[in-house]
């Protein structure tokens, strides 16, 4: 019986072109103002410019070199986890002063509130960081999300297409791996989920489905369907 719901954002709660048409180009504009005025005062930022010179070979002092990085990283949709929590901090930002709402799906609204009224526990997991993950959420273009999920991954705990991340989830959350349903748009998440254990759902919201044995939905809806199976 699935008792648990794993959930992946882009292209499975929220829309594709909200990620790269929105978030992305906003924290690119925003992000060498940000790193330049927080660099030495903020800790949080320190700690990610630090990563960011390591991973790049750059001196930590060589700010401007870290920005231009960063901007290559963000125009990769490199899945960095330094890069990932600065891109969080810009766009809280954007949220806090009204310029950014989240977007979400009606049917992914819906039925997210439900699952959660029927006693299902509620998880993302998301190459983007915690803070981001919880301000699209918790700033939707319906209401604040956040008080139906019981927790959230990022990359910390392992890359999204590794069945090892999975397998840290679970053992983060202590259930066996039948009694949890990932929900994904990408096949290789997907495939990565099941090596461990874990049943899943392929969103395909748009274009033709493809012919697959795994469970394919086109929305929330369909989902619930087979929530309501197993």
């Amino acid at each position: 019986m699935i008792r648990v719901v794993l959930t992946d954002i882009e292209g499975t709660t929220s829309s594709i072109s909200f990620v790269h048409d929105v978030l992305f180009p906003y924290a690119s504009e925003h992000l060498a103002d940000f790193v330049r005025a927080r660099h030495q005062d903020d800790p949080a930022v320190a700690e990610q410019l630090d990563a960011v010179a390591e991973k790049s070979g750059l001196a930590r002092g060589n700010v401007e070199g870290l920005i231009e990085v960063l901007q290559g990283w963000i125009g990769e949709d490199r899945k960095e986890t330094s890069l990932k929590a600065l891109q969080g901090m810009i766009w809280e930002q954007g949220y806090q002063n009204g310029e950014l709402k989240g977007h979400i799906y009606s049917d992914a609204a819906d039925y997210l509130q439900r699952w959660h009224d029927r006693g299902l526990r509620l998880f993302v997991y998301s190459s983007g960081s915690v803070k981001a993950q919880k301000l699209i959420f918790g700033f939707t273009t319906e209401g604040d999300f956040t008080p139906f999920f019981s927790g959230y991954f990022d990359t910390r705990i392992g890359a999204k297409k590794e069945a090892g991340a999975y397998r840290n989830i679970l053992a983060e959350l202590g259930v066996e791996a039948n009694t949890v349903l990932f929900l994904s748009d990408v096949e290789a998440e997907l495939a990565a989920a099941e090596s461990a254990g874990m049943q899943t759902a392929w969103l395909v919201r748009e274009g033709d489905l493809p012919e697959t044995e795994r469970f394919v939905a086109r929305d929330f809806a369909e989902v619930d369907r087979l929530l309501q199976q197993r």
